[in-house]
């Protein structure tokens, strides 16, 4: 069965006013127009497309948002045939850093976390472990857990080394991942570090690089980094172009707890690999989340989604100077990778814009959705800048903290109440003097944000 729909963006869908060339086009109905466009669910994931408003200015610059919406399923619905109750068989792989720094306590939690990952495996699950420290090894190739007591034994024997060899721990890692790489699969890496890369390749470009190349080969990577001493700025950046998660661990007896977490969510991701193409249509710009100019096209990675989570993407378009008429200002294709159906699956969507010069349609009030989901886009921008402006010292740590009580205000008052604890554990670390926790937690924080993911 075909699951694609296709519309030609550039083409007219309605107007009752001239356009040039005299030309004239069939109007929709008003009630049309002010439809959120919603697509059925498919496969168990659910697209919308909001407009802020559905009206905005025509022949004089204008500026409009939508909201794009993917909800995955959850609760006691059935798709495909497989209960909601049921998990997704996994293809991971543990990465440990055994550099010289996590010698004592921080390597006995992580064997006590990779131990507990065990238990929590199948037989239906494929199961690898890589350590680097200067030199990289394969602790346990990939194969079905089916022997635990072995695999936990091997952990245990796990020992300090010396420098760490990041770029190269990954490599192996995604030699191993890449041995069983299926359709109904999980595939996903978990690299817990304590450190900054001081062996091997440890360009920030090249790691950040070799992330993306991850996810464009069906692995996501989660990014779990403790301690003082790490470059969370580089963990942050590796795990945004992975499509995976990045976690700050202020203490090593959170890790199990974390990785548990974190292995929760994997068991239950219903898509993976999912990328949005946007191309503009004619007069049309966008802004956010890439630059696109007139007639361009943009590609945006996406994170795994998970049952019962969503993914919000606010698309702002420019209009210099657009004349009257409906149209389809922005088109798009949603490409992923269906774990339930074991396919492949391709959604077109579809943006529609009227522009009148009727100053009472289009000043109306913007979809609330829209705003909110807007707000959250800004208050992960303003994260950012607080961060880099820590970092490079163009904001006082006195108005980091003044900065960051605003953006806590605005997290609560959306329901990111999760969100808002984090910037309030950086505001306690600020104000305590620990600028390091304070960084660290609040990167974690706009790498979630910014994902534009959440659980619903």
């Amino acid at each position: 069965m075909d699951l694609t729909q296709r519309v030609d963006i550039n083409r007219t869908v309605m107007s009752s006013a001239p356009v040039a060339g005299g030309q004239r086009t069939v109007a929709m109905s008003p009630t049309d127009m002010n439809r959120t466009s919603v697509m059925a669910p498919i496969r168990g994931l659910e697209v919308e497309v909001v407009a802020g408003r559905t009206v905005t200015m025509a022949n004089g610059p204008a500026r409009e948002q939508f909201l794009l919406e993917l909800r995955a399923g959850g609760g006691s619905e059935t798709f495909g045939g497989i209960v909601s109750g049921e998990r997704t068989p996994m293809n991971l792989c543990l990465v440990i850093d055994r550099s010289g720094s996590m010698e004592g306590q921080p390597l006995e939690f992580v064997k006590q976390a990779c131990s507990h990952v065990v238990d929590l495996l199948s037989p239906h699950d494929v199961l690898s472990i890589v350590t680097f420290e200067e030199m990289v090894e394969v602790l346990m190739p990939p194969q079905q857990v089916t022997n635990k007591d072995m695999v936990k034994a091997g952990i245990a024997r796990l020992q300090a080394g010396n420098t760490t060899n990041l770029y190269d721990g990954i490599s192996l890692a995604m030699q191993q991942v890449l041995q069983f790489i299926e359709t109904n699969r999980a595939t996903r890496m978990i690299v817990l570090t304590d450190g900054d890369p001081t062996a091997g390749i440890k360009d920030y470009s090249a790691l950040v690089n070799h992330a993306g190349e991850l996810q464009s080969r069906g692995i996501s990577v989660t990014f779990l980094g403790f301690g003082p001493d790490y470059n969370e700025e580089l963990l942050a950046g590796m795990a945004k172009r992975a499509g995976g998660n990045y976690y700050f661990i202020p203490q090593p007896q959170l890790i199990p707890e974390i990785f548990r977490s974190e292995l929760e969510k994997l068991m239950t991701t219903v898509t993976r690999n999912m990328s949005l193409e946007l191309k503009t249509a004619r007069w049309v710009s966008m802004r956010s989340p890439q630059q696109a100019s007139d007639g361009g096209s943009v590609h945006i990675s996406l994170a795994d989604m998970e049952r019962g989570s969503v993914i919000q993407q606010v698309i702002d378009l420019e209009f210099p100077n657009h004349p009257l008429g409906h149209y389809r200002v922005l088109g798009g294709k949603l490409t992923y990778e269906d774990l339930i159906a074991g396919q492949t699956t391709t959604i077109e969507l579809d943006f529609e814009m009227e522009f009148s010069s009727d100053s009472a349609r289009y000043t109306a009030p913007v979809n609330p959705r829209v705003g909110q989901a807007a707000s959250i886009v800004a208050s992960s921008k303003a994260i950012e800048k607080t961060v880099m402006g820590l970092k490079t010292g163009a904001i006082t740590q006195m108005g980091a903290i003044q900065e960051l009580q605003k953006t806590q205000m605005l997290l609560v008052g959306e329901g990111r109440t999760a969100e808002a604890q984090e910037v309030t554990m950086a505001l306690r670390a600020l104000q305590s003097g620990d600028k390091g926790a304070a960084e660290k937690t609040l990167m974690g924080t706009f790498v979630n944000l910014d994902t534009g993911k959440s659980s619903k």
